[in-house]
């Protein structure tokens, strides 16, 4: 099996979550670390944001040490957000994708964000093509 990492990003509500779990049957997402197992509500803490990015990227790597294909969902508007899984596959040997994923569906984020907030997150996004 290709060991291959699809880093799927995108404005929170575009839709990067199914996307993901349309592609690849493991998904890591950072919003994943909030989710209650007991009750499987989601329930953010802005104080454990780092905690949860922590998990996230643990939980890939845990998958690529059995080399799985496993595609990250998180809105990486900047590219220094993705660096650390850039390295981490090229540690394992693993080919890279990255997805953007845009919300042509004009549904709304599920995570209840205000406009000002996602429209800040527009600004900052990057996009490298080369």
């Amino acid at each position: 099996m290709e060991k291959i990492l699809f880093i799927v990003r995108g404005l929170p509500g575009a839709g990067k979550s199914t996307f993901a779990n349309e592609i690849c049957d493991i998904v890591v997402e950072a919003d994943q670390y909030f989710i209650d197992p007991a009750t499987n509500e989601y329930k953010f803490d802005i104080t454990k944001i780092k905690d949860a990015h922590k998990w996230c990227f643990d939980e890939c790597e845990k998958h690529m040490i059995n080399g799985n294909k496993i595609a990250v969902s998180n809105t990486f508007t900047q590219e220094w957000e993705m660096t650390n899984y850039f390295d981490l596959a090229k540690r394992y040997s693993y080919n890279v994708f990255s997805v953007i994923v845009e919300n042509r569906n004009e549904t709304t984020s599920i995570h209840n964000l205000p406009s000002d907030t996602i429209e800040k997150m527009d600004k900052r996004f990057q996009i490298k093509l080369r």
